[in-house]
């Protein structure tokens, strides 16, 4: 058992360290507040061993675009660098399209694709 002082100091360090993770939330959320961004889309599938999503767009979406996928677990930032539609690369896909799109990390089901406008 700790002795008053030890529980204090073990207290005193946990609480910096969750207010140094609120902090480091709050300034991503206020980044994430100042970026404009436009909804293109759902991953439907997501291959890990060659970090492929596929993705159901609901907006046009172009090769070198900024993207932000976003989930309840997910925070990904990347450029769209390489699109497919069956196995041919794209440069741009419509509305309507599935595409499979490179991913820089793991992505989930359900995540939604924003492109960044500013």
């Amino acid at each position: 058992m700790l002795g008053n002082f030890e529980e204090e100091k073990v207290m005193c360090q946990e609480e910096n360290h969750l207010s140094i993770f609120v902090e480091l939330r709050l300034e991503e959320c206020m980044r994430l507040s100042e970026m404009e961004m436009k909804e293109v889309g759902r991953i439907t599938h997501y291959f890990p061993r060659i970090n492929v999503a596929v993705v159901k767009l609901s907006d046009k979406l172009s090769v070198g675009d900024k993207i932000l996928v976003k989930g309840s677990t997910t925070n990904l930032e990347q450029t769209a660098e390489s699109m497919q539609i069956e196995h041919k690369n794209v440069v741009t896909a419509e509305r309507g399209q599935s595409i499979g799109l490179k991913v820089a990390g793991k992505v989930r089901e359900g995540d939604v694709v924003y492109k960044v406008l500013s």
